[in-house]
Parts: structure tokens; sequence; C-alpha cells
């Protein structure tokens, strides 16, 4: 993750795709939670650009477990496809 003003930027790499991804959330979300986890950030609203663009993530800490995990995001059809099987 590298951080710039209020914004941090991840790109994904993604196994099966085989190259890079526009977004993942499950990428972004841990991103999150392992720079406040460490230290980066001091925040539990967390603004992630992607190359998609950009998403929020939301997230609660209570002792060591984290709770009430939310990605917030805009949704676009990327792709519509049909399988003859």
């Amino acid at each position: 993750m590298y951080s710039y003003q209020k914004w941090n930027f991840i790109r994904t790499y993604e196994r099966g795709v085989e190259d890079e991804t526009l977004s993942c959330g499950t990428g972004a979300i841990a991103s999150a939670i392992a720079a406040y986890e460490s230290g980066l950030l001091n925040i539990d609203r967390v603004n992630v650009n992607v190359l998609g663009g950009k998403l929020e993530v939301l997230f609660s800490k209570v002792g060591s477990k984290y709770s009430n995990i939310h990605l917030i995001g805009p949704t676009k059809f990327v792709f519509k496809g049909e399988v003859d099987v």
C-alpha cells in the first residue's frame, strides 16, 4: 500500500486471472486492516484507490478482533458472456 495525503493506493495481481485486476475487494480490505494494524494508519475509515476507482473501507477493532467490516464503492458491469456446455 502506498499512501498519499488521505488516499492509499493498491494494485492487485490475481492468480487465475494471471494479470493485474482493476479492483479486489478482499485486497482493499486486507491492505487497509494491515496498514492499521502495523501503525501506518490510525483511523478506522480508510480511502483506498485501485485501478478501477476509489473505495472506502470501514471497520471496528475491539481487543484483537476486527468486526463491522464494510467495503463501499461503485459497481460497474464490465463483462457479459455465455458458455455452452
